[in-house]
């Protein structure tokens, strides 16, 4: 039986547009190139996307409740809080609600890992600085796994224009197998039983 266990490790990633392939062909996003690497690499694992376009902190904690029931999942992989900063929401707020994302995950038996997000400089110097410790103090407070920057490689490189869309906001196709080296081994370490 826990053979069985170990063979069923389900990833669930609660994201906003930069997981949901916006403006993208379907299937060329990080997350269903994870499910091709999963697959390649013989890794005992499936994965759910559950990343919705414009989604918030606010909108993931209030859908991961049914999310967990419905699908049970190993690993919860939170790809939130760019929109909340976009937005101009309180930070005590993002913070607050990813808190309880994690809680609510570790609760029902998931182990979490955080994709941290940074905003561009003309947020201003100190809300750039306190919204990118926003993920690491969750991620320290309910002892979670953290991706400090889900666009390393992406968006702090010079040639960063060639790798995004024209809204300047969301990558593009040849930005996303960058986006999955960044996360999968956090997210292999995560699955392996």
């Amino acid at each position: 039986m826990l053979a069985k266990q170990a063979a069923s490790a389900k990833v669930l990633v609660l994201g906003d547009s930069l997981s949901a392939e916006y403006g993208l062909q379907r299937g060329t996003g990080w997350v269903a190139l994870m499910e091709k690497r999963i697959a390649a690499e013989k890794v005992k694992a499936t994965v759910v996307n559950a990343s919705i376009s414009g989604d918030t902190t606010s909108g993931g904690r209030s859908r991961l409740p049914a999310l967990l029931a419905q699908h049970r999942p190993s690993v919860v992989v939170i790809e939130l809080g760019g929109n909340d900063a976009l937005r101009g929401l309180p930070l005590s707020m993002t913070q607050d609600n990813l808190l309880a994302m994690a809680e609510a995950a570790q609760a029902s038996g998931a182990k979490v890992l955080f994709a941290g997000m940074q905003v561009p400089p003309n947020y201003g110097e100190d809300y750039t600085q306190r919204f990118s410790e926003v993920f690491a103090t969750v991620a320290k407070r309910s002892r979670s796994a953290l991706v400090p920057f889900l666009l390393k490689g992406v968006a702090d490189v010079p040639n960063a224009a060639a790798l995004f869309q024209a809204d300047r906001i969301h990558p593009n196709e040849e930005a996303h197998p960058i986006i999955l080296n960044t996360m999968w081994p956090a997210i292999k370490r995560l699955v392996k039983p």
